[in-house]
């Protein structure tokens, strides 16, 4: 099996993706505002698919030993910097979540329901409790719950899987849709941040992160054909767990248009 194999195996959820009638429904400020309050769980969870690689992969803990194979090291540490340690649309260092919660600000987004999430983790110390005792869509709850699986069941692998094939890959033809639709919907609004962040992430994944993440793939699944079959089998889940999300962000604003006729 190789990366050209999972690509098409993945193509039709792929497509499903880039099509989704969310894009065209996104009408309106407030619209918007209900789409950042639930894709940002997305930004969020993100951040520890790539930790998870980081701490996989290479070596986070103290003394430091020379931990696994020095490309892999540097692939997975260069994305790291860039994610973690971003400059903002002021030029100031910021992770791309950050950033992402600064642009709902800016555009009067709810952002207590997202720190509260947080803070509940940290609580918790336990992600499964914090997800299934919030709030949230069922569609956002499976979401999160697979992410954290595939990290919880520690392969390599299937976590490089989740974060390659589920959004590196995915995102810049994805963003570009959303992109699209706002520059469509919204020529006068203030989008400046929103649209920062969602050329970036283009930028860096179409350029940079997503041939450096197929390039892990390719080492961590090697001639193993176990390891490529279940790289296959999470890449699917991945997209199909996203194409959940963006139902369940749908469906919000479907409800609320209604509700405000």
């Amino acid at each position: 099996m190789t990366i050209a194999t999972i690509k098409g195996s993945i193509a039709a959820q792929r497509e499903q993706l880039l099509n989704h009638a969310l894009y065209n429904d996104i009408k309106s400020i407030e619209d918007l505002r209900h789409f950042m309050e639930s894709h940002v769980y997305a930004v969020w969870d993100f951040m520890s698919l790539l930790k998870a690689l980081q701490n996989k992969l290479t070596c986070t803990s103290v003394p430091w030993l020379p931990v696994g194979n020095p490309q892999m090291r540097y692939l997975i540490n260069e994305i790291v910097l860039a994610e973690e340690t971003d400059i903002n649309i002021r030029g100031e260092r910021l992770s791309h979540f950050e950033m992402y919660v600064e642009a709902m600000k800016d555009l009067g987004a709810n952002t207590g329901a997202i720190q509260a999430f947080i803070d509940d983790v940290i609580a918790t110390q336990n992600i499964f409790v914090s997800i299934k005792k919030s709030r949230l869509h069922d569609n956002i709850k499976a979401f999160l719950d697979f992410t954290f699986r595939v990290i919880d069941r520690g392969n390599p692998h299937e976590i490089a899987a989740a974060f390659t094939f589920g959004r590196e890959e995915l995102i810049p033809s994805m963003f570009t849709e959303i992109l699209r639709n706002f520059r469509t919907n919204f020529p006068k609004a203030n989008l400046d941040s929103l649209i920062y962040y969602f050329e970036r992430h283009i930028e860096l994944d179409a350029d940079e992160h997503g041939p450096m993440a197929m390039e892990m793939i390719e080492s961590l699944c090697g001639e193993d054909p176990v390891k490529w079959k279940e790289a296959e089998e999470i890449s699917k889940l991945a997209l199909e767990k996203r194409i959940g999300l963006w139902d369940a962000i749908h469906q919000n604003i479907l409800h609320e248009d209604l509700a405000s006729i």
